[in-house]
């Protein structure tokens, strides 16, 4: 896994938000931590992927709703909530020095959804990375922020629909 750039940064679930989904997850659900045999869960807590004997947990997410609730944006139904893998105990969040973007291997299909101020969907791509998957990255962030109307753009995973993570406008 690789972490992430100067020129769009890649933003993990907060430290607050780790807190409160540790307890009950935006389903309203108690966590459920369990020790990772396999490792390889991408986790959103730290932007990289789990190892065998991590102690982690799959929880409900709500992106934009957690959003929402510090900006008073109003997403109404795109208020989406999913599955999202976090260790069970705080992390330290993303290593400082890291480059590049989580889970961006050759081959993967990632979603790109734009939303506006208010938390509401104006627009999206689908991509298949490409061998050179950071500047396919790049390529679609600048792509989605040429439209001044874009205020974040989430990336997820178009095989499972899970949310990976945010990039905010620079």
């Amino acid at each position: 896994m690789n972490g992430m750039t100067s020129t769009y940064q890649p933003r993990p679930i907060t430290p607050t938000a780790l807190k409160e989904l540790r307890v009950r997850d935006d389903a309203g659900r108690p966590m459920h931590p369990y020790v990772d045999e396999e490792g390889g869960a991408p986790l959103r807590c730290c932007l990289r992927l789990s190892v065998i004997d991590d102690r982690i947990a799959l929880v409900s997410y709500a992106p934009l709703r957690r959003w929402a609730a510090r900006t008073s944006a109003e997403p109404g139904a795109y208020d989406e909530q999913g599955p999202v893998f976090i260790h069970a105990q705080d992390c330290g969040g993303p290593a400082p020095d890291s480059t590049g973007y989580p889970w961006a291997r050759p081959g993967a299909l990632r979603a790109f959804r734009r939303y506006d101020n208010q938390g509401r969907i104006i627009g999206g791509r689908m991509v298949e990375l490409p061998e050179d998957a950071d500047a396919s990255f790049d390529h679609a962030f600048t792509e989605a922020f040429a439209d001044p109307d874009t205020a974040q753009v989430h990336v997820r995973a178009v095989e499972y629909g899970c949310y990976h993570f945010r990039v905010d406008r620079p």
